[in-house]
């Protein structure tokens, strides 16, 4: 929110130190995102008085005058405005000038005449939309001044991050009661002195008598004002209205939308001006209905975009058709235009969620639905109808009929807090006076009462401030106004506790060892994922539940919680292969969110995941650049299963069927005590392309729970061998369908507790030799008694009974 000092000084007293001003609204919550100087634009335009007028000698439209703009000499400027004349003020950019839309002002010739300058409309400075001629100052207008300070336009505009929560602060009258209660001092509030001014703007029948509302459903809109202004002038703003609506960072438009445009930012309460005529019926009567748009429904917003709607959005609508797009925009079938002369003003407060899915559905951002989204006070809707009712009256010439119509359906109740002071100032580790405490919370706009305990308050927060929901808000109330920075620092109390890391964070950090240690870095990626994410992913929807929506999600792309880690990664993936990283090693431990089926309560599930593409190093002039590849992420796996001693690990080979997510061929599924506990592969080149991503990229994804359940940090000690180990080598002639994994499980099975190792050296394939479809498989086997020396006779016998079982259970042959 861009907030003016010049205005806000109107309400309360600014600091003139601006660094230290910013620093403390930085302090008490409030960013400061950046500060502006305005009036650098009007540099080189100053009040020139016109000396002569004469037409030009080669056109019908042109003159030639020479004005005076207070430099030695008489300027000479060809102007083609019909009102120009002599003896008149008017606005002069001089050469060296700059107007909005990077327009520099230079010396030229226009038609054979040379013009050093240009006589200026509203239009062409930036201060509304007037540009039917030039702009006529006044006669007592200073010769030579510049126009930033005959216009006052010399302001610092700060651009503010107001938070979520903070909804009064997008106003202001809001940002003044909080730089009151920052320093303590005096706020004036204009609301009372603007709604005096309607008792002499009223006449005419009453509003009743022409407008009814209909609201059947308070859900979507717990209050709707309507108030009807006669006699309507549309025309151009009055120049402070103007210049109110640009230092908040509006556009002047014409006198109507800047008061709507004006009380918004004043009170932080949307309105909605529309052309009565274009919304009252036959009978010259208005019957407006808030309901729920038809599904397919159209509307074309004042933006000119013709809008597809849904049940889920809310429009204000007549009998006939719907006229605007309920705390969002409105419609072009009814806004005010030069020919309106009869305005109904809205006033009203509507659903935050619905309005929040609406415009971010459209993409159809607006300061109403950045309000409304955030909360709007219901208890304010008519008293700043009055304030708005009254000052359109003011400057368009018009009259207000007597009443309003006001629906309110579901008022917003204030709710009863305790605040207790020795509880307050236990928590905070500081002696915060009760006096402050109590100033703090009315300057804030509570209402404090004491109690039958002088320590306890009781106190109603007002309905502006939703986030005022318990004691401990009132608290961060108080304390971030009296300063954080303030409060001494302690060490917590520990009650002679020793604390220590649960099994689950030793793990997490052995996880994070090994995987530092096999060369991948750690990221984080957003928790909030794209609705097509797993569709694009193609990982099967098994085990995965529903997604969880979010009801206020930031985008349409951020709408749902993720389901899996991958899709993250994969677009940092092609984030970094984008701007020219091509070796890539990254994984993250995070948390993914899924539903069951009918259920809204979501449920989280702790994973590891991680991506590698590229190769593990640069090429070298000894040595290719070798890609990563399913073996690859299959060792950091090993690596992992290593350190955290998972018993019996083994990976099984998954078909297309089971993992159209991954390469047919180089995907398989983690085990660990005969438990699934991940999958790994490389992940499918269509996959890859969904996401943007260049393949090859292999990835895992594994469950955080399943390696706490089976890792074995406290593994049992296993003593230094004393005794020699016999090594004997064993090649298998074995089908192409017999796998490495297979011929281990026979081997170590046989080999009994004298068996210490397996090892696989060399695969070899030749028809002749080895036979067709058949491979030879090379193994080193180590044995080795715990007790003893083995003889030779141990040995050869163990070998032999080894032997025997391979080849009757996989069909093996030694080779000679």
């Amino acid at each position: 929110m861009k907030v003016s000092l010049k205005w806000l000084s109107a309400y309360t007293e600014v600091p003139s130190d601006l660094k230290a001003f910013c620093d403390r609204l930085d302090l008490t919550g409030t960013g400061v995102e950046g500060v502006e100087k305005t009036g650098d634009h009007f540099d080189r335009i100053v009040v020139g008085h016109v000396l002569t007028c004469e037409p030009h000698p080669d056109s019908d439209h042109m003159h030639v005058v020479t004005v005076d703009a207070g430099e030695a000499d008489p300027v000479q400027i060809v102007c083609g405005a019909p009102n120009i004349a002599a003896d008149i003020k008017v606005p002069v950019a001089l050469v060296g000038a700059e107007l909005p839309g990077d327009f520099k002002i230079k010396k030229s010739k226009l038609r054979g005449v040379a013009s050093c300058g240009m006589c200026c409309s509203k239009r062409e400075l930036g201060l509304g939309q007037d540009h039917s001629g030039i702009w006529v100052l006044p006669d007592d207008a200073p010769v030579g001044q510049s126009m930033a300070d005959y216009l006052g336009a010399g302001d610092t505009v700060l651009d503010l991050e107001i938070t979520p929560n903070r909804p009064d602060c997008l106003s202001m009258v809001g940002m003044a009661r909080e730089v009151g209660a920052m320093y303590q001092q005096p706020v004036a509030y204009p609301l009372a002195a603007d709604v005096e001014k309607l008792a002499g703007a009223t006449a005419g029948e009453d509003v009743a008598d022409a407008v009814t509302v209909e609201v059947p459903d308070a859900a979507r809109c717990p209050r709707y004002t309507a108030r009807v202004i006669d006699n309507v002038k549309v025309g151009p703003s009055p120049e402070w209205l103007a210049e109110r609506v640009t230092a908040a960072g509006g556009r002047p438009i014409n006198n109507v939308v800047d008061v709507t445009n004006y009380i918004l930012y004043l009170y932080g309460q949307p309105l909605h001006a529309f052309d009565f005529a274009k919304v009252a019926a036959d009978d010259g009567r208005a019957h407006i209905i808030v309901r729920a748009a038809a599904a397919g429904e159209h509307l074309m917003t004042l933006d000119g975009e013709d809008r597809e709607l849904t049940e889920d959005m809310t429009v204000i609508a007549t009998p006939k058709r719907a006229v605007a797009l309920a705390g969002v925009m409105g419609g072009e079938n009814s806004e005010v235009t030069e020919e309106t002369t009869c305005v109904l003003l809205e006033s009203a407060a509507f659903e935050r969620g619905r309005t929040s899915r609406t415009s971010r559905n459209l993409g159809l951002i607006s300061e109403s639905s950045m309000r409304y989204e955030r909360g709007v006070d219901d208890n304010l809707c008519e008293v700043v109808s009055q304030a708005a009712a009254a000052l359109l009256a003011e400057v368009s010439g018009g009259t207000v009929r007597p009443g309003v119509v006001d629906v309110y359906g579901q008022p917003t109740e204030q709710i009863e807090l305790f605040f207790r002071i020795p509880r307050f100032v236990g928590m905070m580790g500081a002696e915060i006076p009760d006096d402050f405490i109590r100033d703090i919370l009315v300057r804030l706009g509570c209402a404090v009462e004491t109690t039958d305990d002088p320590a306890v308050l009781r106190v109603l927060p007002p309905t502006f401030r939703p986030d005022l929901e318990r004691e401990i808000d009132l608290y961060e109330e108080v304390l971030r106004l009296w300063g954080m920075d303030r409060i001494p620092s302690t060490l917590p109390g520990g009650r002679e506790r020793v604390g220590s890391r649960t099994p689950e964070q030793l793990t997490v950090r052995l996880v994070n060892d090994a995987l530092r240690a096999s060369g991948l870095n750690e990221t984080m990626t957003y928790s909030f994922a794209e609705p097509g994410d797993i569709e694009r992913l193609r990982l099967p929807a098994e085990g995965l539940g529903v997604a969880v929506e979010l009801l206020n999600p930031l985008n349409a792309e951020q709408s749902v919680m993720r389901q899996s880690i991958v899709p993250g990664l994969l677009r940092s993936v092609a984030y970094n292969q984008s701007r020219g990283v091509k070796n890539i090693q990254l994984y993250e431990i995070g948390t993914v969110f899924f539903a069951a089926e009918g259920r809204k309560k979501a449920k989280e599930r702790k994973k590891l995941a991680a991506v590698m593409a590229g190769a593990l190093r640069e090429a070298a002039w000894n040595a290719p650049a070798v890609p990563f590849d399913f073996f690859d992420a299959k060792g950091v796996l090993e690596n992992l299963a290593r350190e955290l001693a998972l018993p019996k690990v083994r990976f099984r080979a998954l078909s297309a069927e089971e993992a159209p997510h991954l390469q047919p061929g180089r995907a398989a599924e983690m085990m660990a005590n005969g438990a699934v506990i991940g999958w790994v592969g490389e992940i499918h080149p269509l996959v890859a392309d969904a996401f943007g991503a260049e393949p090859p990229v292999v990835a895992f994804e594994l469950d955080v729970s399943a390696l706490v359940k089976h890792a074995q940090p406290a593994r049992p000690y296993v003593d230094v061998p004393t005794f020699p180990a016999v090594t004997m080598d064993q090649a298998f002639v074995v089908g192409e369908d017999v796998t490495h994994e297979k011929m281990v499980q026979v081997m170590t099975s046989a080999g009994g507790k004298l068996l210490e190792s397996v090892a696989l050296f060399d695969v070899y394939r030749d028809a002749e030799r080895v036979g067709a479809g058949k491979k030879s498989m090379a193994y080193s086997l180590i044995w080795r008694a715990p007790d003893r020396t083995l003889t030779s006779e141990e040995v050869e016998k163990a070998h032999a009974k080894l032997v025997a079982k391979v080849e009757k259970a996989t069909g093996a042959e030694v080779r000679g």
